[in-house]
């Protein structure tokens, strides 16, 4: 699946599918949409990761627009920030970086960390607590990433976050993740495995054939369901294309 679009089709914030809905770029992602639903007639994907091989490739971009045009159609959406690392997408949506996916685990599963768990030993999913924000797309609801933890890892790896990945699955129609590079921390090979599908995005130019061939190879190793590519900066009738 390759998505392409035009400079001038931003806005501040990169949703151009809000920005410039009738656009070749906006189209672009509802066609990126159209291919993750019926990717697997046999059995419907309720769960996506986001990734790239490397930092800076346009991943952020892409998942915050594909949850938008998913919302757009109706589907009950809720967009998770799992890059612990580098979280960005509260500023697409113009919202704090407060609580979040970082603190829900941290509490909900009792971890030691620079944040404070809720100390009463119990462990698991919660909806009444989820830290979710409703964005200004209507059926598009946020779960930040929260304060940068100490264990990012540990956090995605662990077993109340499994439980979460289900019980966000109950609370709506789809639910996206974005993670960090492949190639850069061992987050995406630990998440992937327990969602329904996972699309790479690798940056035209910028993206190494050895990159983009190492990081499909990662996530195969850990049985990662890869739906597919998506490919952001790529020049059409001369100009460069960014997200």
């Amino acid at each position: 699946m390759t998505l392409q679009a035009s400079n001038n089709s931003l806005n501040a914030s990169g949703l151009v599918t809000l920005s410039e809905p009738k656009s070749a770029a906006a189209e672009a992602y509802r066609l990126l949409r159209t291919n993750v639903q019926f990717g697997d007639v046999a059995q419907p994907l309720r769960s996506l990761v986001v990734t790239s091989a490397r930092p800076d490739e346009g991943k952020s971009s892409v998942i915050a627009n594909l949850a938008v045009v998913f919302a757009q159609m109706d589907q009950r959406v809720i967009l998770v920030d799992a890059d612990l690392r580098r979280p960005t997408l509260h500023q697409f949506f113009g919202v704090p970086n407060e609580g979040g996916l970082s603190s829900y685990i941290l509490k909900a599963g009792g971890f030691r960390d620079n944040l404070t768990p809720n100390g009463n030993g119990k462990s698991g999913y919660s909806g009444s607590n989820l830290p979710l924000i409703q964005t200004n797309v209507p059926n598009l609801r946020l779960m930040t990433a929260g304060q940068p933890p100490s264990n990012p890892a540990e956090i995605l790896g662990s077993a109340t976050m499994r439980e979460l990945i289900e019980g966000l699955k109950q609370e709506s129609d789809i639910v996206l993740f974005d993670v960090p590079p492949v190639l850069s921390v061992t987050d995406a090979s630990i998440l992937a495995p327990h969602v329904d599908g996972v699309i790479l995005v690798f940056r035209a130019g910028r993206t190494k054939r050895d990159d983009s061939q190492q990081a499909k190879a990662q996530l195969q190793k850990v049985h990662a369901h890869i739906l597919g590519a998506v490919l952001s900066d790529v020049k059409v009738r001369g100009k460069a294309v960014s997200y």
